[in-house]
């Protein structure tokens, strides 16, 4: 038997690192279920596995026969079944998002929905607000309202530029040791930022669409890269939205810090922040000490009536 990472998957072959540094092309032998999670892909990026190696058609290759348990994953809703999740990626120290203002536009909705699940699933969060180099001073002061908001909160956010050498450092930087995710809306600059921090790994960038001015997909599937300082970069493709999954709607203000504080001070125990009298976290919203932003954020995740729970 056999110990690897899960380096690429994409649905049927996995790609698994070894402990001595080897690749091995891998299948899964027979059907997972990991911890009663319906998901449309047992194994993702970032898993830890036991495979056997075997030899066929004159060529070693892997069988994965078990998973480790994980330190925590990510998950979007399954494209075409939407009472199913998408495993996006496991075992993550640390999650990037990147926004940029426009050519994408990045909503507070979308962020929000981002730190939602990163919370939900106990993966530390980092903001990047892309793009610097392209803004007037409207925008600028824009992005540093906006970023005001998550630092407040108690989120770490960075203005960059793929294209400044001490932005790019300074991600490298916080990579050191660790496994990083990055994530965003296509166009935002992710492939960009990755090739700036390791040429050598050649990432596919495309234009964005002046039409749409949406990014068109470049990656199909998450994969991981070694770099130096012993860090490693899961790249993801660019996604709609994460899906906060087996969840009841009295557990969504708690992955909001900013409610977290406040909660104990509301009338009612298993209050939903929405009609109930005496509530802090409305109070807040009134007060200005809450983002109007985020409440709002809350109240269309609440009313979504796209199933969240398997």
């Amino acid at each position: 038997m056999n110990k690897g990472i899960v380096y690429r998957s994409t649905g049927s072959w996995y790609l698994v690192k070894d402990t001595l540094g080897d690749f091995y092309s891998c299948r899964i032998k027979g059907k997972f279920r990991i911890q009663g999670i319906k998901s449309t892909n047992p194994i993702a990026v970032g898993d830890r596995v036991d495979f056997d190696i075997i030899e066929e058609e004159s060529k070693l290759m892997g069988v994965i026969t078990a998973i480790d348990t994980r330190d925590n994953y990510i998950v979007r809703r399954s494209v075409n079944l939407s009472k199913q999740t998408h495993i996006i990626a496991s075992n993550i120290d640390q999650a990037f998002l990147l926004i940029t203002l426009n050519n994408p536009p990045t909503f507070f909705a979308f962020i929000d929905r981002f730190l939602i699940t990163t919370e939900a699933y106990h993966i530390p969060a980092v903001l990047l607000f892309n793009k610097m180099d392209t803004y007037g001073e409207e925008e600028k002061a824009e992005i540093q309202w906006m970023q005001s908001v998550y630092e407040a909160i108690g989120y770490t956010c960075y203005q960059i530029s793929s294209f400044n050498e001490e932005d790019v450092a300074l991600i490298e930087g916080l990579m050191q040791n660790k496994s990083s995710m990055f994530t965003g809306h296509s166009g935002v600059g992710k492939s960009t930022l990755l090739n700036a921090i390791s040429p050598g790994l050649n990432l596919k960038t495309k234009v964005i669409s002046e039409q749409h001015q949406q990014g068109q997909h470049t990656t199909t599937y998450a994969e991981m890269f070694d770099l130096e300082g012993n860090a490693r970069i899961i790249d993801t493709p660019g996604i709609k939205g994460f899906g906060v999954v087996d969840m009841e709607p009295e557990e969504l203000g708690n992955y909001f810090p900013e409610f977290l504080k406040v909660k104990h001070s509301c009338k009612f125990n298993n209050c939903l922040h929405l009609d109930e009298p005496k509530c802090a976290v409305k109070d807040g919203v009134d007060d200005e000490s809450i983002p109007a932003s985020r409440y709002k954020s809350y109240v269309q995740l609440l009313d979504d009536d796209t199933p969240y729970r398997n």
